[in-house]
């Protein structure tokens, strides 16, 4: 072997980078590797007290109608079906909305629920019933106004891709409690990932350790290519991954990639989750009463999991959604630091069959409502909320006005909505979050009226209540201390839906 070859070879331009100054991939990776994050035997200046040891953040891919599901706006119900004026489109960019469209109000009921008083659509019954444990955020608004770019701003803190995911910062950060189980999990439902693909759980420049690993629940191995190949021991698996540690060793030693390392200890790790996942993915172990709080079916397999346009075959009592939830309950009792849920399906436009706001959200409601008020409850008796960070809401919101792309009249079944970046809606609940409601929109629910929140704001919040400080997390790459909220100072801690 020619050592000098192998190292030119293996010294790509971004290793050099990841690696120039101090070498700091090579000085801290050991540590890294470790179930504490970049903390391991260090006081590093980014960790601050914190609220939550977990996060179980729910992605609704597509993004829900805040119109339909939050804000109640008696003043767009009296404009619905007027031309819409000049000053909300004159200047604007939209996704996909042609010349002047019609004002579009509030297609389901509101009523007011819980002691706070809030405004919440008929379609979320069972949110209603938690409603006082939720801080509703009325004021969000991001500067993307597509699917993919809006994604990646959300879970990596810039449009771009090549950036690490939001539950891969957290990991890194502060590590995992449990050494069998990946530190960050993703599980997917509605029939398709998100439009920015697995780059939103990716670790980008961070190591690879920390990207997160997604979890099937189609009846298939919980972890593609876990499993042993038919004929191999589990004794014989080990003496297999004790010879590719010694050859991984002495390459690192010979090259001296950091990467080498982090191999090896994922090697490692799924060694031991072939022992701990199927135990943890399996809902089944969990009682009669519990799987009814969620609607959870162990075992249920949906059609639209797999089928070409999902949408056309959802149905409200799909319970792919709410065993998920209870997967995620399951993870973060077990130790897991970061869960991630997507649900594809929320992209309403009204162009097509499947994506009406009439028809499609209903069901997408049903889908989701029984089983986040089950987590809920869930994570309460079981003394969990309050170390437990729940984040809900889609990458942007929709527009006070219809889509009129393909139709500019209201059809049954065919009514939609807009991206709308302006003003959108989420909600955060647990570990040190005061229910309520933060912020306010105009009368139409256009523009923020009163306290915005934007995104890096919403990721600074989640980092604080993590334990990490926002300002000072970060990580050398490229000449430049990389953060999840950006270089500059925008990015700010929600204070006032902190308890």
């Amino acid at each position: 072997m020619n050592l000098l070859l192998e190292q030119t070879r293996a010294l790509t331009r971004r290793h050099f980078f990841g690696g120039a100054g101090l070498g700091f991939g090579a000085i801290a990776l050991q540590q890294l590797l470790g179930r504490d994050g970049f903390a391991a035997g260090e006081a590093p200046d980014f960790r601050i007290p914190s609220k939550a040891k977990s996060i179980i953040y729910l992605h609704m891919a597509g993004s829900p109608s805040q119109i339909d599901l939050f804000e109640n706006k008696p003043a767009l119900t009296k404009f619905h079906g007027k031309d819409c004026p000049k000053e909300y489109l004159e200047g604007k960019r939209f996704a996909f909305i042609k010349g002047t469209p019609k004002m579009l109000g509030p297609v389901f009921d509101y009523a007011q629920h819980g002691e706070s008083g809030q405004w919440v659509s008929e379609l979320l019954p069972g949110l209603t019933s938690v409603i006082d444990d939720v801080c509703v955020l009325r004021s969000m608004q991001t500067d993307q106004f597509n699917h993919s770019p809006a994604q990646l701003l959300l879970h990596t803190g810039n449009p771009l891709l090549g950036y690490p995911s939001m539950g891969s910062w957290v990991t890194y950060g502060i590590g995992s409690e449990n050494d069998n189980l990946p530190g960050f999990v993703v599980l997917a439902s509605g029939g398709k990932t998100p439009s920015a693909g697995k780059s939103l759980w990716g670790s980008g420049f961070l190591p690879t350790l920390y990207q997160g690993v997604q979890c099937r629940t189609d009846g298939g191995d919980p972890i593609l290519y876990l499993s042993d190949p038919k004929g191999m021991s589990r004794e014989a698996r080990r003496k297999t991954l004790d010879a590719l540690k010694d050859l991984n060793e002495q390459q690192h030693k010979q090259i001296g990639d950091p990467e080498t390392l982090t191999r090896i200890s994922q090697y490692e790790l799924a060694f031991r989750m072939q022992m701990s996942v199927p135990e943890v993915m399996d809902i089944s172990r969990e009682p009669k009463h519990i799987l009814e709080l969620y609607g959870a079916k162990p075992g249920h397999v949906s059609e639209a999991e797999s089928a070409a346009d999902p949408r056309r075959l959802y149905k409200g009592d799909d319970p792919t959604f709410a065993n998920n939830c209870l997967l995620a309950r399951r993870l973060v009792e077990n130790g897991v630091r970061f869960v991630q849920l997507y649900d594809w399906g929320w992209d309403h436009h009204g162009s097509s069959p499947g994506e009406s706001i009439d028809e499609t959200l209903p069901i997408k409601c049903q889908q989701i409502d029984r089983a986040i008020a089950g987590l809920i409850n869930d994570l309460k008796q079981r003394g969990l909320f309050d170390q437990t960070l729940i984040v809900w809401g889609g990458e942007f919101g929709r527009t006070p006005m219809m889509q009129n792309n393909v139709r500019s009249e209201l059809k049954k079944g065919f009514i939609g909505r807009d991206h709308h970046p302006y003003a959108f809606t989420m909600w955060m609940a647990g570990a040190g979050i005061k229910p309520g409601a933060y912020g306010s929109t105009d009368d139409i629910g256009y523009y923020i009226a009163e306290d915005p929140v934007g995104i890096r704001d919403l990721q600074a919040t989640i980092l604080h209540q993590l334990g990490i400080n926002p300002k000072t997390f970060s990580f050398p790459y490229q000449g430049l201390r990389q953060r999840l909220i950006g270089p500059t100072d925008e990015g700010k801690v929600i204070k006032g839906i902190l308890a």
